[in-house]
């Protein structure tokens, strides 16, 4: 008798493709336009900004038609002007603040309370949130100028009950600004918020209800996990809208009294419009672009590593 042996059927898998994969020329032709906006309206004044803080640039005179090569002369000057390191701390502690702690806090405390309280609650609360954040900049700072200067509306509700309030764009320039970018902003992230909380699924919140898990355990312990991801884009988000606030500082204080609030684009502004040394702006707006990417790839990194553990 003759045995037939069979023989083993190898089947060959196709690879699978990857995100990562080289993309074809066709695949890649949606992008162009997308690809050279961003070359025309962001790498274009990033670059130019680079060149300029390389130069003596003036806003008139002769260095303004004919600006020379002057090297990192911008530079060693602006690390040796004290009021560097002074800007630089102010704008962190704006955007700390203002935007991490501020609007955050405030706004995922708001986005639970449209969730859990009464309608007549969340919708009042709502109105006054969103109105001020609908408000153009500029009309939003004269509102805040008007309610903190010395004779403003909380100086006026203080001396109605027997209490002489101080000038709290003076004595307390970053706390009012803080303050000012807090209620204009936190409508944005309350908005967020209560997107991603409606995107919890219920039943988790139900089950962890039967298991006698109380109002704050829920938050901290299956909510904010959950929503880690909308936490983090949304710190990003904040974060370089804010280090780009210029209007509502200006008006209200000025950068004063003396340096005591003037962020990088105040004093990017002032140097460059009011003092007329453009070179010398261009070098603080790279420091500006510079402590906004260390900010975005910390969220970034954070952000990845919250994506990983989901």
């Amino acid at each position: 008798m003759t045995s037939t042996a069979t023989e083993p059927t190898t089947i060959r898998r196709q690879p699978r493709s990857r995100i990562g994969d080289r993309a074809t020329p066709a695949r890649a032709l949606p992008l162009v336009p997308a690809a050279g906006l961003l070359l025309i309206f962001l790498a274009g004044p990033i670059a130019w900004a680079l060149v300029g803080s390389l130069s003596d640039r003036a806003l008139s005179g002769t260095r303004a038609a004919d600006p020379q090569f002057v090297g990192f002369d911008n530079y060693a000057r602006l690390f040796a002007d004290p009021v560097l390191p002074l800007s630089i701390g102010v704008t962190v502690v704006f955007v700390v603040g203002s935007a991490i702690i501020g609007q955050n806090v405030l706004g995922l405390l708001l986005a639970v309370l449209f969730r859990s309280g009464s309608r007549a609650v969340a919708g009042t609360v709502g109105v006054l949130v969103v109105t001020a954040w609908v408000l153009p900049e500029i009309v939003a700072a004269f509102v805040s100028y008007a309610f903190l200067s010395a004779d403003g509306t909380l100086n006026g509700i203080l001396a109605a009950v027997g209490i002489e309030g101080p000038n709290w764009l003076y004595a307390f320039p970053v706390v009012a600004i803080i303050l000012a970018n807090t209620w204009r902003g936190t409508a944005f992230s309350m908005m967020i918020y209560r997107a991603a909380l409606d995107d919890v699924p219920p039943e988790i919140i139900e089950s962890s209800m039967l298991d006698g898990a109380g109002g704050w355990q829920r938050l901290r312990l299956i909510t904010l996990p959950m929503i880690r991801g909308t936490i983090f884009t949304n710190l990003m988000l904040t974060t370089l809208q804010t280090l780009s606030v210029f209007t509502l500082i200006w008006v209200m204080t000025s950068g004063g009294p003396g340096n005591l609030s003037s962020t990088l684009p105040v004093l990017a502004y002032t140097e460059a419009f009011q003092f007329g040394d453009i070179g010398y702006g261009n070098a603080i707006a790279v420091i500006m672009l510079v402590l906004g990417a260390v900010f975005s790839i910390g969220y970034v990194v954070s952000l990845r590593r919250a994506g990983g553990r989901a």
